[in-house]
């Protein structure tokens, strides 16, 4: 399935109401189905939660806008690179997302939604992950 951007963004609009209590229960669902990814996070996760609903905004917000998109996540993936994030951890992350975007979607939630986030979710997922394999390589000298 392609990323359809009306459903995504008319998922995230049916989302967006319930604010930062998102990313919470995001969290709270990562943790319960993946505990060893705990350790990877501050104790009090409350700016994390604040830090991963602005990344969503701007998400949904640049969807439209290759080069602003590549942007954010290829620096995103280089940071969660250096908090420790591996490729594994982030198919549990994409659970979770889905998750709680069902979760919170109410009617908007569709297969076909899911499906489109999904697709989302696996050129995040890809190009943070890359960007990342990219900033661990030595850089050649001459």
């Amino acid at each position: 399935m392609t990323v359809n951007p009306i459903l995504i963004k008319s998922s995230f609009s049916a989302v967006e109401p319930h604010g930062p209590e998102v990313a919470g229960w995001f969290y709270d669902h990562l943790f319960t189905h993946n505990p060893g990814v705990r350790s990877l996070f501050a104790e009090h996760i409350g700016p994390q939660r604040d830090r991963l609903w602005a990344a969503l905004g701007a998400l949904v917000a640049n969807l439209e806008n290759t080069e602003a998109l590549v942007g954010i996540l290829q620096n995103l993936g280089r940071r969660h690179a250096g908090y420790g994030a591996l490729p594994e951890h982030y198919p549990a992350v994409g659970a979770s997302l889905i998750a709680t975007l069902r979760h919170y979607a109410g009617d908007a939630w569709t297969p076909e939604t899911e499906a489109s986030w999904a697709a989302v979710y696996e050129v995040v997922s890809t190009t943070m992950i890359d960007s990342a394999a990219a900033a661990s390589e030595p850089t050649p000298t001459g």
